[in-house]
């Protein structure tokens, strides 16, 4: 966990630091992103090599469309909820 909290500290510190470098921003997005790709992809071959799993994916499938369904709902009325709250400016 040290270590973890250490690299984000560093984050931090580094990125106050550039915060006003267009192209530092640009390329911490797309790696950011390309990251979070590989990292999805490395993901779906640990599941796909995990014979518990795949024995057991039509157990595991209807529990997880469930799960992702209301996780994908909370998060859009958390979104909305924070968007009235804080964003939207007032219309009077």
């Amino acid at each position: 966990m040290i270590p973890v909290l250490i690299l984000m500290t560093a984050g931090i510190a580094i990125g106050w630091i550039l915060h006003k470098k267009e192209k530092i921003l640009k390329a911490s997005s797309v790696l950011t992103n390309w990251a979070i790709y590989i990292l999805l992809f490395l993901l779906g071959l640990s599941v796909g090599t995990n014979d518990q799993i795949l024995n057991n994916f039509d157990k595991i499938g209807l529990q997880a469309i469930v799960i992702t369904i209301f996780a994908v709902m909370g998060s859009i009325l958390v979104s909305w909820l924070t968007y009235i709250l804080f964003f939207k400016k007032d219309e009077r």
